[in-house]
């Protein structure tokens, strides 16, 4: 069962980065907008941790953080803009788990939900399987499928894919995915990565010659579409 995840946030622009990365990291995400809707959810829902502003309307995140203390043991973690070390022990004080500094690297936010997660609950629930568009895919099994339908693709191909996928829209270099999914005797052969990508390509794309998940970074690389 998926770690469920309540956002809270009056910055519609800041749920629309947080709930589609939240939910490729395997949690379940729900979404308030003020401090007390998310005390109503926190009470119908019954979330796993919450992330949670400072600066909200109706009432503040300090406000909403102490009521949910009286209500469970919940995991708690602060967003501010707040930079002073008073303002961060006045979160901790009131009952936070952990406070992060606007702007933040989501990658640690997601590190951080964890550590919160595993002290509050001793386990985090991970989703097995990567989701992407169409595409299942299990690194436990080595196994991709599409739309229900299970592929066959080589070590290296799944490799190639896994390392993608699992971070959409970053891009890599020939000799960066080289180096994720071949021995270090190829790695002087930076054009053969060419070759491998196009043969995946030919096995999960709709179209390989528009591709839509694996993309051409022209100069670059390759990178996995970002917006699936």
């Amino acid at each position: 069962m998926e770690n469920t995840i309540l956002v809270v946030d009056d910055e519609a622009k800041i749920r629309d980065i947080l709930v589609p990365f939240l939910k490729e990291e395997g949690f379940r995400v729900l979404t308030a907008g003020t401090g007390k809707q998310a005390l109503q959810m926190a009470q119908s829902d019954k979330p796993d941790l919450v992330v949670l502003d400072w600066m909200l309307p109706e009432m503040s995140g300090i406000d909403v953080c102490r009521e949910l203390r009286k209500l469970s043991q919940i995991g708690i973690i602060m967003l501010t803009a707040k930079t002073e070390e008073i303002d961060k022990i006045v979160g901790l004080e009131v009952g936070a788990d952990d406070y992060l500094t606007k702007p933040f690297s989501l990658r640690e936010l997601s590190a951080r939900i964890r550590s919160v997660l595993r002290r509050t609950h001793g386990h985090v629930e991970q989703t097995p399987f990567l989701q992407r568009g169409t595409l299942t895919i299990s690194e436990s099994s080595c196994q991709v499928w599409k739309d229900g339908n299970e592929l066959s693709l080589t070590p290296t191909e799944f490799k190639l894919l896994l390392t993608l996928a699992a971070k959409p829209g970053i891009v890599y270099s020939r000799l960066q995915l080289l180096q994720a999914a071949m021995e270090d005797d190829f790695l002087n052969y930076e054009r053969t990565v060419d070759t491998h990508i196009s043969h995946l390509r030919k096995k999960i794309e709709d179209d390989p010659a528009n591709p839509s998940y694996i993309l051409t970074a022209y100069g670059f690389g390759y990178k996995f579409g970002g917006s699936l």
